[in-house]
């Protein structure tokens, strides 16, 4: 049996002229989490599809639980998935739509009580879904997506909506679950969220992959960063040609001049700044995290 739980080699998509995902290649190790990450519209829904058999690939190839991706049906029956929002019935109960689903998929009933107090919904299964929030409804989602036991869980943004408890509550579920065997494939756009809880990623731009593998090796590849404000923002420009000169690379966004440089370069920048009449309001050496290392690589300066 392969130690991967999906393997993507060569993955292409392409709609008329327009390709969504090129030449895409990946793996995910079983029993981890993997982080799938890029800027809206880089491709990461089509691949997901792609992977559940509900697209076609153009080109290229894929397995997932050693399956090809070409025969969905000898796999799908051991990978839950939550994609683009859950659709339940809105007149039944939370734990009338699990049992509703679990009929369908001739899994046992007795399962839903368990899902329900797993995922965060202990005393409102009884209530109907359309009473639900939009957290909530996320949850009942990724508890629909666990009725199978799956060996892969699949999720799309499984934290939207969720307040910073139940984003919490979420985290854990996932935790917990990679720790029981389960390869857990999360696609979202809380950089910070996927950086606590991956240990593998795979990153995405413009359908491209820019990146695939550990966390670990990816963040210790990234060069130290000091992150600057000044006093008046028009100044930003004066600090980021003082460091282009040095030979930094700079970047301006959000108000701030994020610097390419060693930490022992700071105060040199500082002393620069004020001999020619710059006043630092902030000067932060960094060490990379993955929302920075996602800017950098993707090019998504938004």
């Amino acid at each position: 049996m392969s130690n991967q739980a999906i393997e993507v080699q060569g993955l292409t998509k392409k709609y008329d002229n327009t390709v969504a995902v090129q030449s895409a290649s990946f793996t995910v190790p079983r029993g981890t989490i993997c982080g799938f990450v890029g800027p809206n519209g880089a491709g990461k829904t089509t691949t997901i599809r792609m992977l559940l058999g509900l697209i076609t690939p153009t080109s290229g190839s894929g397995t997932v639980l050693g399956h090809s991706i070409t025969e969905p049906e000898k796999y799908l029956a051991s990978v839950g998935a939550l994609i683009e929002g859950p659709a339940f019935y809105p007149a039944l109960s939370g734990s009338e739509n699990l049992k509703v689903l679990a009929t369908m998929a001739g899994i046992p009933t007795e399962r839903v009580d368990e899902l329900i107090n797993l995922v965060g919904l202990t005393g409102r299964g009884g209530d109907k879904f359309k009473t639900y929030s939009l957290g909530m409804k996320q949850r009942l989602g990724i508890a629909a997506a666990l009725l199978p036991s799956p060996e892969i869980l699949i999720l799309d943004e499984p934290t939207n909506g969720l307040d910073p408890e139940g984003i919490q509550e979420v985290r854990d579920l996932l935790k917990k679950l990679a720790s029981e065997g389960t390869t857990v494939f999360v696609s979202s756009h809380l950089l910070s969220e996927i950086e606590i809880i991956s240990h593998h990623i795979v990153m995405l731009r413009k359908g491209e992959v820019v990146f695939a593998g550990s966390i670990n090796d990816l963040l210790l590849n990234q060069k130290p960063m000091i992150i600057v404000r000044t006093e008046n923002e028009g100044d930003l420009e004066k600090v980021a040609a003082i460091a282009t000169a040095d030979g930094h690379h700079v970047s301006i966004r959000h108000g701030e001049a994020h610097i390419e440089g060693p930490h022992e370069w700071a105060p040199i920048l500082n002393k620069k700044a004020f001999d020619v009449g710059i006043t630092l309001s902030q000067l932060t050496p960094t060490l990379p995290n993955l929302e920075e290392t996602f800017f950098e690589m993707t090019g998504d300066r938004s």
